[in-house]
């Protein structure tokens, strides 16, 4: 039998409701989801979905493995966060990853570290890419944007799902883990010693992509193993924070 979502007083709206909101999300450790095929990758790759929410004019298949509540129209689009919704949203718990299963999980592999960046475009694109390029996991310094926010979910494209992700609360914390997974910290900058592709970064680094403003903090830059720099052309003095994590995480993929 259906669950019914009519007033905005319903339980289930306003659960979802704070999900739309980074403290709620933090707190409950849980983030929405939308659209039919993030919700079946979601699926398939056994993410932990707590509920689905149907707009009432969703006229596709229901059989869900999880439990779904049939929300009003009105009250779904205060919901959804894209122009043209599907009629589908999600509940998702985060995948939740331990600092000390680390060391197993990530032997010999490669780590991103997102040192407040703040489009969330460039944050999802750069978790995609991590997976693609064969990295361990994504970690957060204290200060980026929200991971979990709608528009990183969608720019991530249900590699949130596959990819863990690691937040510290400092940079001082940042070394520390960095030291005990044994990676070479490798920062990119203006004054990098060398160029990428004179580098091994095949495996056992944690690259920094610095802020989209200002680039790698300072002192990550004099902490790093390797500084080093993508050649350019023209007038540029950078690349995209995306689009320079590509062409650096890639080179993972090189035969060794």
């Amino acid at each position: 039998m259906e669950n019914r979502v009519s007033s905005k007083e319903n339980r289930i709206y306003r659960e979802c409701q704070r999900l739309t909101r980074k403290k709620y999300r933090d707190r409950e450790e849980r983030y929405l989801i939308e659209g039919e095929n993030l919700i079946q990758e979601a699926i398939e790759y056994g993410a932990d979905l707590d509920r689905l929410i149907l707009r009432e004019d969703w006229s596709q298949s229901t059989d869900f493995p999880v439990r779904y509540y049939v929300m009003d129209r009105k009250l779904f689009d205060t919901l959804a966060q894209t122009e043209t919704s599907q009629g589908i949203l999600g509940i998702v718990k985060k995948r939740s990853c331990r600092k000390d299963e680390l060391p197993m999980l990530l032997s010999h592999r490669n780590v991103v570290v997102l040192d407040r960046l703040q489009d969330p475009g460039n944050i999802g694109t750069i978790i995609r890419t991590a997976e693609g390029a064969g990295y361990g996991a994504v970690i957060c310094l204290k200060g980026t944007a929200d991971v979990y926010s709608p528009k990183v979910v969608r720019a991530a494209a249900g590699s949130l799902f596959r990819m863990p992700i690691v937040t510290v609360a400092s940079e001082q914390n940042l070394f520390e883990l960095i030291r005990s997974l044994e990676k070479r910290l490798v920062v990119t900058c203006l004054e990098g010693d060398c160029i990428y592709y004179d580098v091994n970064l095949t495996e056992n680094i944690a690259l920094v992509i610095g802020n989209e403003g200002n680039g790698a903090s300072r002192s990550l830059i004099d902490q790093a193993d390797v500084r080093l720099r993508i050649p350019m052309k023209g007038a540029l003095e950078s690349l995209n924070a995306s689009v320079a994590a590509g062409i650096l995480m890639y080179e993972a993929m090189r035969t060794k």
